[in-house]
């Protein structure tokens, strides 16, 4: 049977939630340690994450905050034009109808994958709906408020700031209480859809934005590509280059991430002609000569960062990469 892959986000869509969580006196440290997730999700917001794992972590927050509605709280404090270069590039179409299409083209290449966004026409009004072709439930419900709190935004960049839907759809089961939930959204709230959505006037999809554009927005050359659907080794070195923020990365560790077993991992790798171990030096000897060439950090901080505890051992891995020391490497960079 073929393995289905995880989706992946740019942690760019958790949107301002350090400071979310620290005014409702939690603690994103505290969320991401329950979770087994390192703190540079929240420092670096271009590098990407396991679909799945945001979900984790949304939930676990709502659970330290207490706060059962807290995804659609923090979706009210996003701003569309944050989401790195894609954000900036929907905000800024000559009108909603091309933003949203920017939004539709763009979203799996630059943002997220495993989502998919429909729109359609009724009448005089039109549904954006938002769906997250992923198993996994805990904390799903979040993450939908959360990327309807997003779409909401495109359309104010558009419609202005105090903007609101006509209807918010969720997919929580029938009958769920909608009081607070409205309160949070300004209008109203249906529950028991098959996925999200929001309704607005059909007549918004030619208003231009508020702010013009100089031109389309290109997606930074810094931040780390979106792994394809079908890519398990593009996958699994996504998961690697997360871990790497952690120090040296761990197959089990990877493994969990991508819902598999050590072992499990291991043999579809085999299959596609692949070894972890190969992978992740890859990506060791492209970050040592990012880290050698770009920064001032002496060779033994260099090591620390990446995983090694004794820095004999990462000067003789790199000699095997380059056939140069790292100090040898650092000066011919320089001096070209």
């Amino acid at each position: 049977m073929a393995l289905r892959l995880p989706g992946f986000t740019r942690a760019s869509s958790l949107g301002p939630i350090a400071m979310f969580l620290d005014a409702h006196g939690s603690s994103v440290g505290r969320v991401l340690e329950t979770v087994d997730l390192p703190f540079a999700i929240i420092e670096q917001p271009e590098i990407v994450v396991p679909l799945r794992e945001q979900f984790r972590f949304l939930e676990s927050a709502a659970r330290d905050v207490g706060d059962p509605c807290f995804g659609a709280r923090l979706g009210q404090a996003v701003k569309a034009q944050e989401l790195s270069a894609f954000g900036a590039w929907i905000c800024t179409a000559d009108t909603l109808a091309a933003g949203i299409q920017r939004a539709h083209a763009g979203i799996s290449a630059m943002l997220q994958t495993s989502t998919l966004l429909t729109l359609s026409r009724h009448g005089s009004f039109v549904r954006w709906s938002i769906a997250f072709v992923e198993p996994e439930s805990e904390g799903r419900h979040h993450n939908e408020f959360l990327g309807l709190g997003y779409m909401i935004s495109l359309v104010r960049a558009y419609a202005g700031a105090g903007w609101r839907p006509n209807l918010v759809m969720s997919a929580l089961p029938r009958g769920t209480p909608s009081a607070e939930l409205e309160e949070i959204f300004g209008t109203n709230v249906s529950h028991g859809h098959a996925v999200p959505a929001i309704d607005f006037e059909a007549r918004l999809l030619a208003v231009s934005p508020l702010v013009t554009a100089d031109g389309r927005v290109e997606a930074s050359s810094n931040e780390p590509t979106m792994p394809g659907p079908n890519d398990l080794v593009a996958t699994v070195a996504s998961v690697i280059e997360l871990a790497l923020h952690d120090g040296y990365p761990r197959v089990e560790w990877v493994a969990s991430k991508l819902g598999l077993t050590r072992r499990s991992l291991q043999r579809r790798l085999h299959e596609q002609g692949a070894m972890f171990n190969h992978i992740t030096e890859n990506l060791l000897k492209r970050r040592a000569e990012v880290l050698l060439g770009q920064g001032d950090a002496a060779v033994t901080e260099v090591a620390l960062m990446l995983g090694y505890a004794d820095p004999a051992h990462f000067t003789r891995a790199f000699r095997r990469w380059t056939g140069m020391t790292p100090s040898q490497f650092r000066a011919e960079v320089r001096n070209h």
